[in-house]
């Protein structure tokens, strides 16, 4: 029924748990395989994935392309595109066969927040969340639901570097409407460690300049430099 895709370049730290979210709802019948597609990574995340029974694939590293190569080649009708250092909260799969069954929305994505400590955390993913929901507008931190053959009608995430998630819900908005994105009471808890090296209000200003620049025309490749 489901196949989960996460890309990955070193991500060992937070992958066991991301892929432990995952084995009820596999072993109840809901998620059916998952895809690891691979950029190149150096540190036990092959290792990891291996021993969870996922299926391994490699791809150049971008997280787009990545994302693109892991759909190519998906079995299922439906899927669930996740970062490998975000946690669905126990309760997810219940969402997603509800959200199945009822077949009313085009698209879904979860409730975020971060696995950091304190009020700051809470504080942004408050202010994602409010994005979310006035523009439409989530991350890929919050996972991406939908029937593989709505993926296919909007074309698909494009091989890019930085926001093909800004890119492909951009267009699902365009082709299906502003009701077509359905927001999971569920959690995507995503690792804080960005924020945390940086500051979190730092980090915010940061990824708000680089919307800014990518919307005003500046290449996805020209600001992966920035982002990193």
């Amino acid at each position: 029924m489901l196949s989960v895709i996460i890309p990955t370049l070193n991500a060992g730290s937070r992958l066991a748990e991301c892929l432990d979210a995952l084995v009820e709802p596999a072993i109840d019948g809901l998620v059916k395989e998952v895809i690891i597609v691979d950029g190149g990574s150096t540190d036990d995340t092959l290792k990891i994935a291996d021993g969870f029974g996922a299926t391994i694939l490699s791809a150049p590293p971008g997280r787009g392309g990545q994302l693109k190569a892991g759909a190519a080649t998906a079995s299922n009708d439906w899927l669930l595109f996740l970062h490998g250092d975000t946690v669905l909260e126990p309760g997810w799969a219940d969402e997603a066969r509800l959200f199945i069954e009822k077949n009313v929305y085009d698209a879904g994505v979860f409730t975020l927040a971060f696995d950091g400590e304190g009020i700051a955390p809470k504080i942004v993913a408050a202010g994602a969340m409010v994005r979310t929901r006035f523009t439409k507008s989530p991350y890929g931190d919050q996972g991406l639901f939908m029937s593989k053959a709505t993926y296919e009608e909007i074309g698909g995430y494009k091989d890019m570097p930085l926001f093909e998630d800004v890119e492909i819900v951009r267009r699902l908005m365009k082709l299906k409407g502003p009701h077509a994105l359905h927001i999971f009471a569920s959690k995507a808890v995503t690792s804080a460690r960005r924020y945390e090296e940086e500051g979190y209000f730092r980090r915010v200003l940061k990824n708000a300049l680089l919307l800014m620049r990518y919307q005003l025309g500046a290449t996805p490749e020209k600001l992966r430099k920035t982002y990193r």
